[in-house]
């Protein structure tokens, strides 16, 4: 499919707007307009440049999208929102142009919609529940939420339109908050409204989380990101960087010799998997964490500023299949490889990755070999990469998840050179503030347990995001910080 430019969709766009004008819309009418496609950059340049690939809509493209929505009575979209986002009210006020007030129906409940709408997995939480997609028997067809919601959060920045949040008179209560990521930020929000003193304390030099050393610029620059956290600045909420709890001081010396009257810890889950194949440990195989916060938190791409040292690779194999996977592949790319390949033990239908961010890899010359995966790492003499043996896989009966599980093929190994080897097979918790924090509770994948509120088995600590979940995503990070900052202000108001 031929790429369209942002003029080119804008036409397309004011075309069918045209045709609508003056009518009276039935749902017929709604069904028969056509999904308006996200402006993007040319895919062969983007793959050489940080900037954004998304252009986001136009106005009319926005308005024309949001003339799709059927405003179902019964609001199915609102069930698949981790926060409750007023969904079809904001997009209504879309359809009327009311852009400032679309975003302020969103902020009622989700603090983060420049950020949402571009990383959240709309097709499977909102989109997947729309009607018009389920109509088409597909979520890629609903009304396109994240889009509209990116929209209106980008023209309120851009139009200078940002009001902030009432807060409530200050209490006097003190609120710790342990990682500056989606849900350490959300608590900081909330808190922070209802007149309670909060200090965030980070353990990298930055703010942000994933959202900062995960995702790539190319995906969520990281000034939107930083424009967040200088909201929550304005507000009151203080940052303490380069503070890891657990060694700085521990979460009990914060109680006692701080004064915090009660904490949450939102430290994420960044301690990456290995294969445990051999070979892992020459010179060029790198978790997909490092390889992504070298480039995104230390900006190692650019080379003639930046400190941190880029490893130079000409054919990269990258291992996994989700949103990370296609990440760090894109990444790959952007620091100087001329080949990158994705190695995954299943098919395309398997990939856990959203379908937009495998679309966008396989533009940019990302190559897919499926049914295939690493046993060994290969060295040279002096320990550096020079290839991967792998061996090939057919599908057998679905795995507990409902994914067909891969079945490996006697005698199939063979060998892919290459000068670079990622793994992207998820991260688990790191153990510290656990290990320091006698009465903090955890299960056996070293996860945080929390009741129905979010507390924790510590009197006065919450926790929330993935080192509760898992690995997760943004939105249920924040679904996650929500809940915990209700109990917490419940809590302090005793």
């Amino acid at each position: 499919m031929a790429h369209k430019t942002i003029e080119e969709l804008d036409k397309i766009a004011k075309d069918e707007l045209a045709k609508l004008s003056g009518k009276e819309l039935a749902n017929k009418d709604r069904m028969a307009i056509p999904q308006m496609e996200m402006p993007s950059r040319e895919p062969k340049e983007r793959a050489r440049q940080m900037a954004e690939v998304a252009l986001g809509y136009t106005e009319d493209q926005a308005v024309c999208e949001a003339n799709r929505c059927l405003q179902c009575k019964n609001m199915p979209c609102i069930n698949g929102c981790p926060v409750g986002v007023k969904i079809p009210q904001f997009i209504a006020k879309i359809a009327q142009r009311d852009f400032k007030g679309a975003v302020d129906t969103i902020k009622e409940t989700s603090l983060l919609p420049a950020i949402c709408g571009r990383v959240c997995p709309q097709e499977k939480q909102c989109q997947g529940q729309c009607t018009v997609g389920k109509v088409y028997k597909s979520a890629e067809k609903a009304v396109s939420i994240g889009r509209l919601e990116r929209f209106v959060a980008d023209w309120e920045r851009e139009n200078n339109k940002v009001t902030m949040p009432t807060i409530a008179a200050k209490t006097g209560k003190k609120v710790a908050v342990i990682g500056a990521g989606p849900a350490g930020l959300t608590v900081a929000a909330d808190c922070a409204r209802a007149g309670h003193e909060v200090t965030v304390f980070e353990a990298f030099h930055k703010a942000g989380g994933v959202m900062m050393y995960g995702i790539p610029e190319f995906r969520l620059p990281k000034a939107i990101v930083q424009n967040e956290i200088d909201n929550l600045k304005k507000m009151g909420v203080k940052f303490e960087m380069n503070f890891l709890v657990g060694r700085t001081d521990t979460l009990d010396q914060l109680f006692e010799e701080k004064g915090f009257d009660a904490a949450f810890v939102g430290t994420g889950a960044g301690l990456p998997k290995f294969m445990r194949i051999p070979g892992e440990n020459l010179i060029g195989v790198f978790s997909a964490n490092e390889y992504l916060t070298r480039a995104n938190l230390m900006k190692g791409y650019d080379k003639e500023h930046a400190a941190t040292p880029i490893y130079e690779a000409k054919h990269v194999v990258v291992c996994g299949a989700g949103n990370v996977a296609m990440d760090a592949a894109r990444m790959a790319f952007r620091l100087g490889a001329e080949q990158v390949d994705i190695v995954y033990r299943r098919t395309r239908a398997e990939m856990p990755a959203r379908l937009e961010e495998i679309a966008h890899a396989e533009e940019e010359g990302v190559n897919f070999r499926f049914l295939e995966n690493p046993v060994e790492v290969l060295g040279t003499e002096d320990g550096h990469v020079r290839g991967v043996k792998v061996l090939s896989y057919e599908l057998g009966e679905p795995d507990a998840s409902g994914r067909r599980s891969p079945v490996a093929i006697p005698g199939s190994e063979h060998e892919i050179a290459c000068d670079a080897m990622i793994v992207a097979l998820g991260n688990g918790s790191n153990p510290l503030l656990v290990k320091t924090t006698p009465g903090l509770n955890q299960d056996a994948k070293g996860h945080i347990t929390v009741d129905e509120k979010q507390a924790t088995s510590k009197t006065k600590v919450w926790a929330g995001g993935d080192i509760v979940l898992g690995a997760a995503t943004v939105i249920l990070a924040m679904g996650e910080g929500r809940k915990a900052a209700a109990g917490i202000n419940e809590y302090l108001a005793k």
